[in-house]
Order: C-alpha cells, then structure tokens, then sequence
C-alpha cells in the first residue's frame, strides 16, 4: 500500500474585503498495490478461454525437410495448437490451471477443464514429443517455450486435485524431455543472450530454476546457478536507459535481476545489485512506463508485456527483500495498474498472450508484504 500526499492552493475570495486568500490543503490519496479478484480473474479467463482451442491465424515457427512436414496445427501439435503460437498455447493452459486453482466460483471453470482434458492427453503429448525429436525441430521454443512448460508442469503438480494431478502425469514426459534439453544446451551457449525478447538467457532461466527448486531437479539446478553466474556476476552499470527497444516484453537488465536474486546468498545478492544497478534500493530506476502506439500490431503490443514484466519483476524482489528495496513499490504498481486496463478488450495480437502475463505480474504482486 503506497500513500501519496500532495498539496492545493486552495483561493478563497473573502467577500466583506474582496480580496483572495491562499489556503494549503493537505489531501491524502491512497493507492492501492492491485491484486487478483474474482472479478477480475473472470475477465482475464475469457482470454484462454478463446485462444485454446483456436487454430488459426497459426505461427508455426519449425522447420520442415519434406512435404509431408507441412501439416495443420492440431495434427503437428495437438495439446499446444491454439493461442496463435506454441508458446502462447502453452502459458495459455497455465493461466486457465491458475484461475481454476485459485478461484473454485470462477465462471468459465467448467468450460476451461473440458477443453484442458479435451486436449492434454497421453496420446497427444506422444505426438509433441515425437515433433521436439525430429532432426530439424531438436532446438523448437528454446528457451522461452521451453520455460513456460516447465511453469505449467509445476502449476499442476501444485493442484491438489485428482483432475489436476492425473494431468500434470500425463505432461510430465513432454517436461523431462524439455529438462534434457536444457542440461544439455546451457552448457554449450558460451554468450547470454541479453534482448527482450524470446531468446533472452535470464528470463529462459528463471523459471527452470523455480520447477528445478519444487520437483529437486538438481542437475537442472546446478546448470542453471553455474552459467548465470559466468554470464552475469561481473555485470556492472547496466544501461537501464537504454530500454526499451521497440519489441522488447522483457527487460534485458531486470530479468538479470530475477535470476540472480534466485541464486546467490542475500549479502552477495545486495552488493551485486547495488553496483549493477546504483541507488536501486532508493527506488530510483531510469525507466518510464512504456507506451504502445498500435495493439492490433503483434511486435508494438510487446510494449505492454514488458510493463507486465517489470511489474513482476520488481514485486519479487520486493517480496523476497522488502526491507532492502521497498521503494520500488510504486514504480511496479504504475506499470500494473496503468496496463491492465488495455488486456481483456485488446486485439488478439496481444489477446492470446498479455493475460499470462496479468496473471504473473497480479501473482506477484499478491506477495509483498502488506505493510510496506
């Protein structure tokens, strides 16, 4: 909770002397961090909700060696179809499991089961697996699809429901295959990829690290802490001014920040920060909340995903060190509460993704303490 005080001359004309006297008036406005209602997560359900099961328009993004390579989107991904691309359909699903774990009253509940069960079978995920084994496909979503599977598995693994349960079993061979491939290929990328886009290293990272943390995987841990610290404990002076670029729906240097906040003691974490960002802990960040010129542009609409995403950011690590950086506070309420409003009424180029990212950023910002 944030309270802002600011002051109004307030003129008075005095009839009997006509003449104007000032008068300060101190008024308090309280503002407060959002946070996820039912209402609220009725209307960010409609989202999934329409993108699940949608087929077309398709970005398929894989290669494709003979013709008969070229198949509709249910035959060569029959779980992760829909939402317009593989990974969108993927944090599609966990926004549905989310909502559905969190609100038993949620009005499109019922609906969002039938089509998770109707999609996320056994047999479906062997056709997944069976397309992330071709020769040309081995590298297909790394590592931000990658990423959100692994958010997924641990969202269902959590449920504690006989429904969520059985579904989270039947995901879990599509999940070990992706922990493979991250073991196999953080060892070998010698650069992190540092945009704010797809690809970025840091974001690929975080959520590995949060299913490696709850399921023990602790070859996929170890991976993780070891390349994280080569790419970015020497990093100083990060150009927060610099952001951000045109595309961008993650910050480069942010995301450095929730990874590395994972995985190195406090102390160590502290003295990182303060010479990768100076005067962090004063809430002072070079950045305005980004603007978006035209949502029925699926790159300008990143913009809002990337206030989505510093909102998140932010109120992690608020949450995980509230004394240290509680003045942060206000900066990552402004990016949420001036964005949310843009996401349930947006064009589908922002439709099928931006409400995984409200979701997050709205999780998120239910941790911090609320007596800051």
């Amino acid at each position: 909770m944030k309270y802002f005080f600011y002051s109004l001359i307030v003129l008075g004309l005095i009839a009997c002397k006509n003449e104007v006297e000032e008068q300060k008036v101190d008024i308090v406005d309280e503002i407060a961090t959002p946070q996820l209602h039912l209402d609220q997560a009725n209307n960010l359900a409609v989202l999934p909700l329409h993108c699940i099961e949608t087929e077309y328009p398709n970005k398929m993004g894989h290669v494709t060696a003979a013709p008969e390579d070229q198949k509709r989107p249910t035959d060569q991904h029959p779980v992760f179809y829909g939402c317009f691309d593989w990974h969108s359909a993927v944090h599609g699903y966990w926004s549905a499991v989310t909502l559905i774990k969190q609100f038993p009253k949620l009005e499109a509940r019922e609906e969002l089961l039938a089509k998770i069960e109707r999609n996320l079978t056994a047999e479906n995920v062997v056709v997944e697996i069976a397309y992330l084994n071709t020769e040309n496909n081995k590298t297909f979503e790394r590592t931000y699809g990658w990423a959100w599977l692994l958010k997924l598995q641990q969202e269902l693994d959590t449920w504690e429901d006989p429904q969520g349960q059985e579904l989270a079993q039947i995901l879990k061979p599509l999940s070990d295959v992706v922990i493979e491939r991250y073991t196999d290929y953080l060892p070998k990328l010698n650069y992190a990829i540092r945009v704010g886009e797809h690809s970025n290293t840091a974001f690929g990272m975080v959520f590995a690290w949060d299913y490696a943390t709850h399921a023990g995987e602790q070859d996929l841990k170890n991976v993780i802490e070891s390349k994280a610290k080569d790419f970015y404990l020497n990093d100083t002076d990060c150009p927060l001014s610099w952001e951000p670029s045109g595309y961008d729906f993650l910050s480069p240097c942010l995301e450095e920040i929730d990874i590395m906040r994972r995985i190195i003691p406090a102390a160590d974490f502290h003295q990182w920060v303060a010479a990768f960002i100076p005067n962090i802990q004063h809430g002072d960040l070079d950045i305005e909340i980004g603007r978006v010129s035209d949502r029925s542009d699926g790159k300008l609409v990143h913009i809002d995903g990337l206030n989505l995403s510093r909102a998140w950011v932010l109120y992690g690590l608020i949450s995980q060190y509230p004394q240290q950086y509680a003045a942060l506070q206000e900066t990552a309420d402004a990016h949420l509460t001036n964005t949310l409003p843009n996401l349930v009424a947006d064009d589908y180029a922002g439709g099928h993704w931006l409400g995984s990212f409200a979701i997050y950023a709205l999780q998120n910002a239910s941790h911090v303490p609320e007596d800051l």
